[in-house]
């Protein structure tokens, strides 16, 4: 750890003593006439239900009712009030053949939390991992094979999450939990029904897209339930304020695209006695997208009379599709055995396909084709144990334990072919099959009382990453791709104690734990025509590991619901993609690169969360929500910043919640992203610096809810209502200040548009 990130480091952790023992004493003077508020379960903090406010840990909540009311359409606007949170969406400019540029390939690419992002954040769909994001040249497939209409709560876990799941849990988690019959069959407020459900129908302007969702849930008897969600969507591309219409490279309006989404969630509910319970799941979502890359044509098309005249790109079209099929088992048992009183187990088998397709026109009249495919096939199972004892003196002590096994199979294949005369282009795999396995032991256990709650966990896992078949992959490959396997210890210690039945302060430390995966360890690229670059596999790479500190104070009273956290983390081989070597990117001197561990870095901030309710004004109930977050981060090696490191974003609403109707104002405010902050050659191929014009800015959302009867409600949003012309910083990492001088505003994000939402449950 460098000096400089020494002495931040020590203010993070002085800052969260102070802010502690000042919060500790308000509440000690307002106990007395103070009220605790409503508080949310949640499963993701232990792997079991309990109280989020007993939870040693950051944990954000997103019920059905929020998705709703806040008009989330997808991940990413899932998380634009969260501070230290993004998702990034770069706009489809892509190309499907030369220099490697995958931008805007896949859509939502996934969660960032505290600076780290990618596959360092583990997706769980009901307890099953997500398929991972995967970028190889042109092509990028994110983690987006989700829809949001099959899901009833979100809870995102921030900072290491990987003693109770395992790997991929480096820098968070987000878990995505379905709905269940009785959601739709106790509802209404009403006597349990037999029949129910939900239908939904919503437009959103800066797509320009609809979608309806339709579910019908059946109760057969007390025993047996059932439930079937359907949903479909059709959208264009994501709107912005870029002016240039024409269909060349110097185009800022974007591509034209077409979205298409399916899904469809079923379920069977059984409990054959009092002590059983069991789900079965299958769900299927496909999303798909048709683009006409108008930004990828040259500017100008002269006689087609040298090489690279004729190689000028006159037209070029790409259709690609995600796809993600589950079937789950989960059972969950009340025991009277002597080492468990409760038991949960899960069985899933899930597959996930991804295809690109594309064409390039060329400009001597030649048509270059190019298919891409990846395939990760997974099986999961584990068993988890619990019990709750009581010891002596009030505390009381609850243990769980269990067995994660996890198996994925991952393919690629890259197909295609070349005019003449151009040398016929042979498929080939940029990595071998293989198989990624996960066996992981853990156990924690929670020591609590009236005022205090201490949490001990450990997990040792043994990960493998192990070729199948090197079909496809060597030849042309010079050299086998290898297996690799390995051992990892991950402990964890959270103490949560309350100073009042108002406040309360806590202490969380937590390892985080990433093996690398088979593309990382396996990945070669070959100079081509056209393309002089060499990606060379690394057989040494090792997993990254991480060790974080969070320390925090919750209040609530007086209608105050304060949350303050502030946190730091030391990161250790850190793996970087593609990281460039050397090289003139030339036909004798190619650009080398290769996936390789960094020393390390770290990363350090803060987050302030809350809502402030004022009480009823008129018919009304008044309420401020506000969040405020900064982070920071540094590589120790080099001594620059880390690029994936948001800005400050603040936020802060207005709301009036009545019977019949709801008004929302939200104000949010991003920090502008400061030179000092980025490194400029980082992300960006040889000889590039990044773009790091990106100023300040905020936003005015406005929404509203009539709720014409209590089982039917329209809901109407006014996004960026003043039509601020801005950019996130998470959607122009990667982007050349060379390109920004005429393609900066096809990253910015789109200007004033409405969104429509009506809602009927029966």
């Amino acid at each position: 750890m460098t000096y400089v990130n020494l002495i931040h480091s020590h203010k993070v952790r002085q800052l969260s003593a102070l802010v502690a023992m000042a919060c500790a004493a308000v509440g000690h003077v307002q106990a007395q006439n103070s009220t605790v508020g409503l508080q949310q379960v949640v499963v993701s903090g232990s792997r079991s239900e309990q109280m989020r406010d007993d939870l040693p840990m950051s944990v954000d909540v997103m019920t059905d009712r929020d998705l709703e009311d806040r008009q989330v359409g997808d991940i990413k606007d899932l998380v634009k009030d969260l501070p230290n949170v993004s998702v990034k969406h770069a706009p489809a400019r892509f190309t499907v053949t030369g220099a490697s540029n995958p931008t805007g390939r896949d859509g939502n690419t996934g969660f960032n939390i505290r600076g780290l992002g990618g596959n360092r954040v583990l997706m769980l769909v009901d307890g099953t991992r997500a398929p991972r994001s995967y970028v190889n040249g042109n092509n990028a497939f994110g983690r987006d094979a989700l829809s949001l209409d099959l899901i009833k709560r979100v809870e995102l876990v921030r900072g290491p999450s990987s003693v109770l799941y395992g790997s991929d849990g480096l820098a968070g988690l987000v878990n995505f939990i379905t709905f269940e019959p009785l959601d739709f069959l106790n509802a209404l407020g009403t006597e349990p029904r037999t029949l129910g459900g939900r239908v939904a129908g919503n437009w959103s302007g800066d797509d320009d897209g609809f979608s309806a969702a339709a579910t019908i849930a059946g109760r057969v008897s007390d025993s047996v339930q059932w439930l079937l969600t359907g949903t479909s969507r059709k959208a264009a591309a994501l709107s912005n304020l870029g002016v240039n219409d024409e269909p060349n490279i110097n185009r800022t309006r974007p591509n034209p695209q077409t979205n298409r989404g399916e899904s469809l969630l079923g379920k069977l509910v059984l409990r054959p006695t009092a002590t059983q319970k069991h789900v079965l799941t299958i769900e299927h979502v496909g999303k798909s997208a048709d683009t006409e890359l108008l930004s990828s044509r040259a500017a100008s098309l002269p006689a087609p009379t040298t090489t690279a005249t004729k190689a000028l790109v006159a037209g070029e079209s790409d259709f690609g599709w995600v796809r993600r099929d589950r079937l789950t088992w989960d059972a969950r048992y009340v025991l009277d055995w002597a080492w468990a009183d409760q038991a949960q187990t899960l069985l899933s088998l899930q597959n996930s396909d991804a295809l690109e397709n594309g064409h390039t026109q060329r400009n001597d009249g030649g048509l270059r084709m190019r298919d891409t495919s990846y395939n990760e096939h997974v099986w999961q199972a584990s068993v988890q144990m619990s019990k709750s004892l009581a010891v002596s003196d009030g505390w009381s002590q609850k243990l769980s334990y269990g067995l994660d096994l996890a198996s994925t199979q991952v393919t690629s294949w890259f197909g295609g072919s070349d005019p003449a005369p151009l040398a016929a282009y042979v498929p080939k795999k940029y990595f071998p099959d293989a198989r990624d396995s996960n066996a992981g032991l853990y156990a924690q256990s929670e020591f609590s009382n009236a005022r205090w709650s201490v949490t001990p966990g450990l997990r040792f896992e043994r990960f493998a990453v192990d070729v199948i078949s090197q079909d496809g992959y060597a030849p042309p490959a010079t050299t086998p791709g290898v297996s690799i396997s390995g051992v990892n210890t991950s402990p964890k210690l959270g103490a949560l104690f309350r100073v009042t039945p108002q406040w309360s302060v806590y202490g969380n430390y937590a390892s985080g734990f990433r093996a690398p995966n088979a593309a990382q360890l396996n990945g070669f690229i070959d100079p081509s025509p056209g393309v002089n670059a060499r990606l060379l596999p690394n057989p040494d790479l090792k997993p990254e590991t991480s060790k974080n500190i969070e320390l925090g104070v919750r209040g609530r009273v007086q209608g105050l619901s304060l949350d303050l956290a502030a946190f730091t983390g030391d990161f250790q081989q850190l793996i970087v993609d593609k990281k460039f070597l050397g090289g003139a990117n030339t036909v004798s001197n190619p650009n080398v690169f290769q996936t390789i561990n960094v020393d390390n870095a770290t990363i350090w901030g803060f987050e302030v969360k809350g809502n402030m309710d004022w009480g009823v004004w008129g018919d009304a109930r008044f309420s401020t929500p506000f969040a405020y977050g900064q982070t920071r981060g540094r590589d120790n090696g080099s001594g620059l910043p880390l690029n994936s490191i948001d800005p400050a974003m603040a936020t802060l609403g207005v709301n009036f919640e009545a019977t019949g109707w709801s008004l929302r104002a939200d104000l949010r405010h991003h920090a502008a992203k400061d030179a000092a902050d980025v490194d400029p050659t980082s992300g960006v191929r040889a000889g590039s610096t990044q773009f790091t014009n990106v100023p300040a800015a905020t936003t005015l959302d406005i929404t509203g809810q009539w709720r014409m009867r209590k089982d039917l409600r329209l809901t109407a949003g006014i996004v960026n209502a003043t039509n601020v012309k801005y950019w996130l910083w998470s959607d122009v990492q990667g982007l050349t200040t060379a390109n920004a001088i005429t393609q900066a505003d096809a990253y910015t994000q789109p200007g004033r548009h409405i969104n429509l939402s009506l809602v009927m449950d029966f």
